[in-house]
């Protein structure tokens, strides 16, 4: 199979790596790529987030599967633009890929299919919401309605805080059209968790759990980014917890979409809060997760490109995804200043002598290659050094010792991805009231 693989970012490296193992790719081409990805890949000068010239370029070359990583082609309609010319796509189409691009449509198909989520109010117009947040019940949280790269969520303790997030989104001022919806939820208590599902439009599959870390600091502080590690499997997901969230949320979901003219042929992330009364939806991705990709590729006893062209063509049914026993954790290395202000062209060394480790691979994110033929900086989060262990404690000291051997100016990671798993407090299961 020829395949186009769209995106640069580290996302996109795990499935590149994942893809060029399959017996059955012919040529892997990918847009943008990255200087990682361009060394399994055909690299094309294409933008991610180009939605005619990917569609242009993909329709001209006529590949027999195109797989879409980031959402912003998504939402843009890329999908809808090749399966109308008749090419095979892994990714939603734009009425489908709403569940990310849009949170009140997102919660508004919870509620119309009785799916679990925290308590929510919408409003596009500043004085309803200041009215409603003046009495409301703290804390809660105020949402952007639209894609706002991970930054258009407020946790307000008060109505001060909450009315000026609104008020902020609402005007535009702060997230632009995506902020001129806002969506206010109660606060769910409990942990974090992700899960995510293959669906070919009726037919579901479901992937392995993980669990990743989006403070920038040890410890969980500092400012929220995009994801600074994960590991896989999650030790807060039990079988009766992962048949909980089968049965009532990811089934209900993919069947929701398709009664309501959607249907989604990809794979969908589910952000959840394990509470105390069972699993609830915190948030959905129309797409693979990022870095939780890097660690749940390496676990896969199968092929993932035969998994991804099923999805693309409505061919699941009867399909099983079988994931290794052995544990998988992912250590972001970052610029420094990520999330903030950072700098970019800083020579990276090391990356040969991590990779040769036995069970290592190190997925690029923000590189290039310089005029100097030298790998760079190029982005806010670098790498992801993951490597595999048949515990999770032997995958974490595997991924760091990978990390140790990497160094560039002002890189900066977390010391402790997945202590909190391997410590005597973890239990093996969220608590349950």
């Amino acid at each position: 199979m020829n395949v186009l693989l769209v995106g640069g970012g580290g996302r996109e490296a795990a499935l590149a790596w994942a893809l060029a193992r399959s017996p059955r790719l012919t040529s892997l081409s990918a847009a943008p790529g990255n200087a990682g990805i361009g060394r399994l890949a055909r690299r094309i000068p294409i933008a991610a987030d180009d939605v005619p010239a990917l569609a242009a370029h993909a329709i001209a070359e006529r590949y027999d599967l195109v797989v879409i990583g980031p959402e912003a082609p998504l939402c843009g309609g890329l999908a809808d633009r090749l399966r109308d010319a008749g090419l095979d796509v892994f990714g939603p189409s734009a009425a489908a890929a709403r569940i990310e691009g849009s949170k009140a449509f997102a919660k508004e198909l919870m509620a119309r299919h009785g799916i679990p989520t925290a308590g929510f109010h919408i409003f596009d117009d500043a004085d309803e919401a200041r009215r409603y947040l003046a009495g409301a019940a703290y804390p809660l949280v105020v949402k952007a309605d639209g894609l706002a790269a991970g930054k258009g969520v407020v946790i307000a303790q008060d109505p001060a805080t909450a009315i000026a997030a609104a008020a902020e989104m609402l005007s535009g001022h702060a997230f632009g059209e995506a902020g001129r919806r806002v969506v206010v939820e109660e606060m769910l208590s409990g942990r974090e968790a992700s899960c995510f599902v293959l669906a070919d439009g009726t037919t579901t599959l479901e992937l392995a759990a993980c669990q990743d870390y989006k403070r920038a600091g040890d410890g969980d502080r500092g400012p929220n980014t995009g994801g600074m590690g994960t590991y896989s499997p999650s030790v807060w997901i039990d079988e009766r917890t992962a048949s909980e969230v089968r049965e009532r949320i990811s089934i209900p979901t993919i069947r929701g979409l398709a009664e309501e003219g959607a249907p989604f042929h990809g794979v969908l992330f589910i952000g959840l809060m394990l509470t105390a009364s069972g699993p609830k939806v915190l948030e959905f991705n129309a797409r693979f997760g990022d870095p939780e990709t890097q660690v749940l590729v390496p676990r896969l006893d199968g092929d993932w490109l035969e998994l991804l062209a099923a999805a693309a063509r409505g061919e699941l049914r009867g399909m099983r995804a079988r994931f290794s026993e052995r544990a998988a954790v992912c250590v972001v290395m970052a610029a420094g200043g990520y999330p903030g202000g950072y700098a970019k062209g800083s020579p990276i060394e090391g990356l040969d002598e991590a990779a040769s480790l036995a069970d290592v691979a190190v997925f690029h994110a923000g590189t290039e290659i310089d005029d100097m033929g030298r790998v760079v900086t190029a982005g806010g989060r670098v790498l992801g050094v993951t490597a595999l262990g048949d515990t999770i404690a032997g995958a974490r000291d595997r991924a760091y010792e990978a990390v140790a051997r990497i160094r560039w100016d002002l890189e900066l990671h977390r010391t402790d991805i997945a202590a909190d798993a391997i410590s005597e407090t973890a239990p093996l299961r969220p608590p349950r009231g």
